[in-house]
């Protein structure tokens, strides 16, 4: 990996949002990393850098707003040459329920307007996601503000257990072992 992306809205008001599970996940691992994300205003992103196996890895919160998130992460990546096999998008997810995270590389955006646009940036769907379950309000027509809502108290619980799962298979991500990440993390125990 090269580019880890968490997807959100920036600003406190949208801090405990569902939309924002992408942001807390890079935040966590920031912190967990001893990296700090500071504001990069030509890539409208906050960004931290650390080195892992002699190579450099780029965190960002993209401060666009999710449904542009695009971007930022097409034109770091562009000016840093970073291939799209090489990002990791982290998002939240209606198709999964509270408390499940799944990785996967490429497929479609599933009506996300943050994945929907960076895929357009990129020129493809072809990239590494974290999918975030955060559940479906059930209605499409809910869902808008379902994803800029707070999540009930069982339900952040949930969130936060499916965020905790995924950092737990970071050092696999960083080592480009994909596949063993995605048997610990899809396995239940």
């Amino acid at each position: 990996m090269k580019l880890v992306v968490g997807l959100g809205n920036p600003g406190k008001e949208h801090a405990a949002d569902r939309h924002n599970a992408g942001y807390r996940w890079i935040a966590q691992l920031a912190k967990h990393l001893q990296v700090a994300l500071k504001l990069e205003a030509r890539f409208r992103a906050l960004l931290g850098k650390f080195t892992h196996q002699g190579g450099e890895c780029w965190l960002m919160q993209p401060q666009t707003f999710m449904n542009a998130s695009g971007a930022a992460v097409g034109a770091f990546a562009k000016f840093y040459k970073i291939p799209s096999q090489d990002i990791l998008v982290v998002h939240d997810e209606l198709d999964l329920p509270p408390g499940v995270a799944r990785l996967k590389l490429g497929g479609g955006v599933s009506g996300h307007n943050g994945l929907k646009d960076i895929a357009a940036h990129l020129g493809t769907h072809g990239f590494w996601r974290l999918r975030i379950g955060i559940g479906h309000p059930g209605e499409k027509s809910l869902v808008v503000d379902y994803v800029l809502d707070k999540p009930r108290k069982e339900e952040a619980h949930l969130i936060e257990q499916a965020v905790q799962q995924s950092l737990a298979v970071w050092p696999l991500l960083a080592e480009d072992k994909h596949q063993a990440a995605m048997l610990k993390l899809h396995t239940k125990a």
